[in-house]
């Protein structure tokens, strides 16, 4: 007698009419099927038929991120080969504790030797001897990415086995803690030849706080894309690698110097780095291929070197500030900084950089015009203090189509409410900017959308609405996006936006939309 589980079998594969065409489609059609099932689904399928099994042995893409996360695996388990029991377990894996059984590498190890490995993922808490086993066990199958995410009880060394693949192509390793140490730079130069991405995350190096000669084209010379994030001791690095096309830097606090440069790179981002004690920091780049750069929330270095980023087209700049250290030395890098990237199209400027705009010593260290800039996205607290910043940055926007502002909300409390008659009496505001008309004139006659993020309709942005009505003489545009209000402010809200409305009627073919 056929069993219920029989019957589901046989017209899974067989259907309806009871024939079996999907098992007829080549190994590489249906391994595509299956590379977007959990992997427990896809080891489940081997029970169907020898057909099955074969495509689960020779299955190139092993994802088991979804079964074993780090903090639910054991660790300890011996590495033994399968035993006949494992094969059967290994079947179906829902049925074995994975207390007992070490998955990964069962899977690994049963694995069709002449299938090469395409893809390897896991996120687990290992030994450092658990980890290379698995690695060697990948590397021996030719795995060309492998996505590694571990924690463990101790630090643990570079993997050295990964070092001499000629088959890999992608290596990410990121350890949750307590971080991993690199091989001897004599040892880490003799690799990576046919490597073209790498990520590594929590890399101790306070016994090499210099990597000069490591990131080279000599070491990397088919290197694409590299991130390297939270480098704990790192205080110098050099990247040169001539293939390279996205650069990635992210948590790096103690760094004092970086120097950057490729002919072919493309996308650069820098995010948390640099000591912000530090009075002798420094940055340099050359990249004339260079589209886009991500300079966010980075210590304001000493020294800023930018050459040839004759392509750069969009650019996100943020600065962190200690103690409003606004020296006339870090101002002068700063304007270095952005005057090299005065060719842009798109400029986001978030963290404090208004602020910094807006120093007494920032006029002293005047950047280059953004000739060609069209699109303009200001993050910050808008007051009175950061009213030459604002004027300053649309001096130098002569051609700007696109005015984005957005407030930040820690700054809300500072700023004073409208409780006057908005056009009667003008505020030290709107005489501050009715006196840089002349000077905006430019921007005026190019400027056609603004939208205003935060707007709470306190004096600082009504003046500056006001202004940009009455003299932006392409002014098309106009939206507010404003957060919740009681129900005084909502009258209060009312009364201005209908004046607002009345204003641009008069002095204006604005479209004005509250949102």
């Amino acid at each position: 007698m056929e069993t219920r589980s029989a019957k589901r079998k046989k017209y899974w594969l067989e259907g309806e009419n009871g024939i079996d065409r999907i098992s007829d489609l080549p190994d590489v059609v249906l391994h595509q099927i299956l590379f977007h099932l959990p992997i427990k689904s896809i080891a489940q399928t081997s029970v169907l038929s020898k057909r099955w099994r074969s495509l689960w042995i020779s299955f190139p893409d092993l994802d088991f991120t979804s079964i074993n996360p780090i903090g639910v695996a054991s660790t300890n388990a011996p590495n033994t080969k399968p035993s006949i029991k494992n094969k059967r377990l290994l079947l179906c894996p829902h049925s074995f504790s994975v207390k007992r059984l070490d998955f990964i590498s069962q899977v690994l190890a049963l694995r069709d030797k002449q299938s090469d490995l395409r893809i390897l993922r896991f996120r687990a808490p290992l030994s450092f001897s658990r980890l290379n086993g698995l690695i060697r066990l990948a590397v021996r199958q030719n795995v060309q990415e492998l996505d590694v995410e571990v924690a463990t009880d101790d630090y643990f060394n570079f993997p050295r086995s990964v070092l001499t693949s000629e088959s890999l192509r992608v290596f990410k390793l990121r350890s949750r803690y307590p971080g991993f140490r690199l091989l001897p730079p004599s040892v880490m130069k003799g690799g990576f030849q046919s490597l073209h991405t790498l990520s590594l995350s929590l890399v101790i190096l306070y016994d090499q706080p210099t990597l000069s000669d490591l990131f080279t084209d000599s070491s990397f010379p088919r290197l694409k894309k590299l991130n390297l994030d939270a480098c704990f001791g790192l205080k110098q690095l050099k990247v040169s690698c001539l293939a390279l096309e996205e650069f990635t830097l992210e948590n790096c606090f103690q760094l004092h110097g970086l120097d950057v440069s490729g002919a072919k790179l493309k996308t650069l981002q820098v995010a948390s780095c640099f000591d912000a004690y530090c009075d002798k920091s420094w940055v340099k780049i050359n990249a004339p291929s260079l589209r886009v750069m991500v300079w966010e929330y980075n210590a304001i270095t000493e020294n800023s070197s930018l050459e040839n980023l004759v392509s750069a087209h969009e650019a996100s700049i943020g600065f962190f500030v200690l103690n409003e250290d606004f020296s006339v030395t870090k101002l002068r890098s700063v304007s270095n900084l952005l005057s090299a990237l005065s060719r842009l199209h798109t400029l986001t400027l978030e963290g404090q950089c208004v602020e910094v705009l807006s120093s007494r010593n920032y006029i002293a260290n005047l950047m280059h015009p953004f000739d060609q800039l069209k699109s303009l996205e200001l993050q910050t607290g808008f007051n009175k203090h950061n009213l030459p910043g604002l004027a300053y940055l649309f001096k130098c926007s002569p051609a700007l189509h696109t005015l984005i502002l957005k407030i930040l909300n820690d700054y809300k409390i500072e700023r004073r409410k409208w409780n006057k008659d908005l056009w009667d009496m003008p505020s030290s505001e709107e005489q501050f900017w009715e006196s840089q008309s002349q000077a905006l004139k430019p921007l005026l006659n190019n400027l056609s959308v603004v939208k205003i993020h935060g707007f709470l309709e306190c004096e600082n942005e009504v003046s500056l609405a006001k202004f940009l009505l009455k003299h932006g003489k392409a002014l098309q545009e106009m939206t507010f996006f404003s957060g919740h209000c009681n129900y005084r402010d909502s009258l209060r809200r009312q009364k201005i936006r209908s004046q607002m409305m009345g204003f641009s009627r008069a002095s204006s073919n604005a479209k004005i939309e509250f949102l």
